[in-house]
């Protein structure tokens, strides 16, 4: 299960009492913001990307959207989302659990600034019914971003 291969990563650096896990949903950002109590901009919303030839995870905050002119000036093509039938085989985790953490080799990770605004984000911890709370620097080093990015609009 993908939670339990999150867990066990974060055990190693002390940090799996932050996963939390819920009775119900947190798979869409409103059910994620209600279920931790935080306002939905904090949560952190890890978007897959089919680029052809490769996948890559974006993590933006709740409120964010993609900005299809400044994905593709970043990314040199269009925005497709990767179908979700092929999230967890591709990614490592299912849909409404997809993060940053504990990924299949060859998906490279990219945050958001729309995040920066924040002291602490939650992302999902690969469950569609968890979540882990960590700052900015927590989320790089756990992350492994190949770069930070600017393909969001509607959160400023």
């Amino acid at each position: 299960m993908s939670i339990e291969k999150v867990r066990e990563y974060f055990r190693k650096y002390g940090l799996e009492d932050r996963i939390s896990e819920f009775p119900e949903s947190s798979a869409t950002v409103e059910l994620a913001a209600a279920a931790v109590g935080c306002e939905p901009a904090r949560i952190g919303k890890t978007l897959s990307f089919d680029l052809g030839e490769r996948t890559v995870l974006v993590l933006t905050a709740g409120d964010a959207k993609i900005d299809n002119r400044k994905f593709k000036d970043c990314f040199g093509t269009k925005a497709r989302m990767l179908p979700a039938d092929k999230a967890e085989s591709i990614i490592g985790h299912a849909v409404g659990g997809v993060c940053p953490f504990v990924i299949n080799e060859g998906v490279d990770v990219y945050l958001d600034i729309s995040i920066k605004r924040f002291e602490t984000i939650f992302p999902a911890a690969g469950s569609g019914n968890s979540a882990i709370e960590l700052n900015m620097a927590e989320l790089e080093q756990h992350s492994r971003p190949l770069a930070w990015v600017d393909v969001c609009k509607g959160w400023k």
